[in-house]
């Protein structure tokens, strides 16, 4: 939903129009989404991928994660190479392939946004625990837990991460990650939320207690309209794939939108259409069958 331009999370109602519409483009998440639980990318959605870029669909990666993570499709990626990461933070230009990632749009989180956030979520959920994603840079805090893969640049409080003279203090902050070991998901969204207010922008993709907290705006929904804009594209041009609460605006916005059968309650709420689990190549079932009816 759209209030005075300003895209919302609330749940879709019902639409006719846009399924008549031609798409030119597909914005899809990728884990839970367009990879298997195994992190691959299946034969048949490589394939799928490639016949919509051959019909002239563009193709938008859209992604909680940060660039330095997108290995795993820059194989997979035609036409413009553009994949969106950070849950909006970034457009990265994929085409360089491994490690060669080029920053095209940077959408940062202010250190002193980011530091009133920690500090008032802190407040709110005592025990929360904190890691700092930069453009290049990832930072934690010493009782952040091992979530990720990669050795952080730095263990210290956020509170120094994000000082003005902190460490990789001459680049962007892209988002805060956010953890608590014993709150239930959802109600530490919902604490966090109401904390930080529109300070920053927060959101979750992990089914842990783990929070992702950008820039006031800054979503996967409203970097995916400016890219769309930029293109001449409207939003009843665009199919969009997800199933974590990260990607409900972005189904919302969207003028065709699909949940996966493995999707979160809130995403099955805001997508006008229902897809199979990721692991049963969900995003390809639907552009294959989307491709049969252009013909």
């Amino acid at each position: 939903m759209r209030e005075n331009g300003r895209v919302t999370s609330a749940t879709r109602q019902p639409e006719t129009p846009a399924a008549a519409v031609p798409p030119r483009l597909i914005a899809t998440d990728l884990d839970g989404t367009l990879l298997r639980d195994d992190k691959s990318v299946s034969p048949r959605t490589v394939a799928a991928l490639a016949a919509a870029e051959d019909a002239g669909i563009e193709v938008f990666f859209v992604t909680g994660r940060p660039a330095r993570w997108m290995d795993v499709v820059s194989d997979h990626v035609h036409g413009h190479g553009l994949a969106i990461c950070g849950n909006g933070a970034a457009v990265v230009d994929l085409h360089g392939g491994p490690g060669a990632h080029r920053f095209v749009k940077v959408r940062e989180l202010a250190r002193d946004n980011a530091l009133d956030a920690v500090r008032l979520l802190r407040d709110a959920a005592p025990g929360t625990v904190y890691a700092v994603e930069q453009t290049y840079g990832f930072h934690q805090e010493p009782d952040y837990p091992k979530l990720h893969m990669e050795i952080p640049d730095n263990l210290m409080p956020a509170e120094d991460l994000l000082a003005a003279e902190g460490p990789g203090a001459a680049e962007p902050v892209l988002k805060i990650l956010a953890y608590h070991p014993t709150l239930d998901p959802d109600v530490f969204l919902t604490t966090a939320r109401l904390a930080i207010g529109d300070r920053a922008n927060v959101t979750r993709s992990s089914p842990s207690a783990l929070l992702e907290i950008s820039g006031p705006g800054v979503s996967k929904a409203s970097t995916l309209a400016l890219c769309c804009a930029e293109r001449g594209i409207s939003h009843e041009e665009v199919v969009a794939f997800g199933d974590m609460p990260n990607d409900v605006e972005m189904l919302t916005w969207a003028g065709r939108s699909y949940a996966m059968g493995n999707a979160h309650p809130d995403v099955i709420a805001a997508a006008s259409g229902r897809t199979v689990a990721n692991n049963d190549d969900g995003v390809a079932l639907v552009i294959e069958r989307m491709l049969t009816e252009r013909r």
